[in-house]
């Protein structure tokens, strides 16, 4: 079984590498703006998958993904050859989805924004249900003993 602190070593070479060899080696027209994000190994160290995220709209992010593919065996043998390693890893490139992420949830944070804002201009405008003092005071209980007392002269059958 592999070592684990070796594994991310090896994942964090693989991101560093494939970052390098991006920027300066690749040169196809179809490469956008490119950030490789983050790269895990297996534990027997045989296959990898890349992460990256392209800074513009589906046709550029589409272009750079075959751009990627075509650069392939490049990249997978400049890998093999830095690490040395008896196998080099096969590369697979994963387009990171982090910043939709990002947006979904800046969405979902301003509409719970928004809802709570509504609750509290509801709450500003809102009454008690019942009385305003629902509690009883020291003066009506004396109040309604005084009535008790009265109506006990009553006969049972009067009071109700």
């Amino acid at each position: 079984m592999t070592d684990p602190a070796k594994v991310r070593r090896h994942a964090e070479r693989i991101r560093e590498l494939v970052a390098s060899v991006v920027r300066s080696q690749i040169k196809d027209p179809r490469l956008g703006m490119i950030t490789i994000t983050d790269a895990r190994i297996t534990a027997d160290l045989r296959d990898a998958t890349v992460f990256y995220t392209v800074l513009g709209d589906a046709a550029a992010q589409a272009s750079t993904a075959a751009a990627l593919e075509s650069a392939k065996g490049m990249l997978r043998s400049t890998v093999g050859k830095a690490l040395g390693l008896r196998h080099s890893p096969t590369l697979t490139f994963v387009l990171d989805d982090v910043q939709d992420q990002v947006k979904h949830i800046d969405d979902l944070l301003a509409a719970a924004r928004n809802a709570d804002a509504e609750v509290q201009r509801l709450a500003a405008s809102a009454k008690y249900a019942g009385e305003p003092q629902p509690y009883r005071l020291e003066d009506e209980v004396e109040d309604a003993q005084v009535e008790d007392v009265e109506t006990e002269d009553e006969p049972r059958s009067e009071r109700r």
